[in-house]
């Protein structure tokens, strides 16, 4: 970026660049120089497995595969609640981007595409899991990918907007860990919605992970026959994406790009 800036004509500043790849590159280097953060993001979401395989019938299992692939994508807006808001306070590395062309939502993207790159073996060890437990077929990978996608910016940018908001190192853990968990639990990822309790069902309604889990098991052939609950696939789809979007644009109005 500086060298950008440099051999910029005299009055010009190029607001158009490449983010992405010096993003990417700090996830890669977190992975790779430290071990454990290959493990930390495969560690919770299995642990959740690890139990319910345990104690729920087997014929959930697949179910409970693809309910961690997606709690590990919600899980992403913590880390980047995290990291956002640790460089913002004990850097202050948010104030040189708002004074450069990048822009709020390219350091949002920035800041997601590093966190996705961790989260990278958990999606491997999990879709191995899925394809030996249940055959998937292709469309069933594009639901899942397209759900991954469309939960990884609206929680992005959930955890940006609360990280502009947290004043102190101290409240990001708390914070973090209560939002993001709470509504993985909420969401019915890891159980199937139509064994859920009423009030429980009553609240999963109005989250989009509702509506990724539902139209990946259906995707998959996970709802049993003679069930019937929500839309169709086309219509979860098209929920997913509504609320996703609506949810982002809250987030987005809500999140403090400049310090008062």
């Amino acid at each position: 970026m500086a060298t950008a800036l440099v051999s910029a004509p005299p009055g010009e500043v190029p607001m158009r660049g490449h983010f992405l790849a010096p993003f990417g590159l700090i996830g890669w280097r977190w992975i790779s120089r430290n071990p454990a953060a290959t493990v930390a993001p495969v560690l919770l979401p299995f642990m959740f497995l690890f139990f319910l395989k345990l104690i729920s019938p087997p014929a959930l299992w697949p179910v409970e595969i693809v309910g961690a692939m997606l709690f590990t994508t919600q899980n992403i807006g913590n880390w980047v609640l995290g990291d956002s808001a640790y460089w913002r306070i004990q850097h202050s590395l948010q104030d040189l981007f708002v004074v450069s062309p990048l822009g709020k939502v390219r350091y949002l993207f920035g800041i997601a595409f590093s966190n996705l790159i961790s989260a990278i073996p958990a999606y491997v060890a999990l879709a191995f899991l899925l394809s030996w437990a249940v055959p998937v077929p292709w469309y069933a990978w594009v639901a899942l990918a397209g759900s991954i996608g469309v939960l990884w910016v609206l929680f992005s940018a959930i955890g940006i907007a609360v990280s502009s908001r947290v004043k102190s190192q101290r409240e990001i853990w708390p914070v973090g860990g209560l939002l993001f968990t709470s509504v993985g639990m909420l969401s019915p990822l890891y159980l199937p919605i139509w064994i859920l309790p009423s009030a429980w069902a009553a609240i999963a309604w109005f989250l989009p992970g509702t509506y990724a889990a539902l139209l990946v098991q259906r995707s998959v052939g996970l709802v049993p026959a003679g069930v019937s609950f929500g839309f169709s696939m086309a219509g979860d789809a098209v929920l997913l994406v509504v609320s996703a979007v609506v949810g982002t644009a809250i987030a987005l109005s809500l999140y403090r790009w400049q310090e008062r």
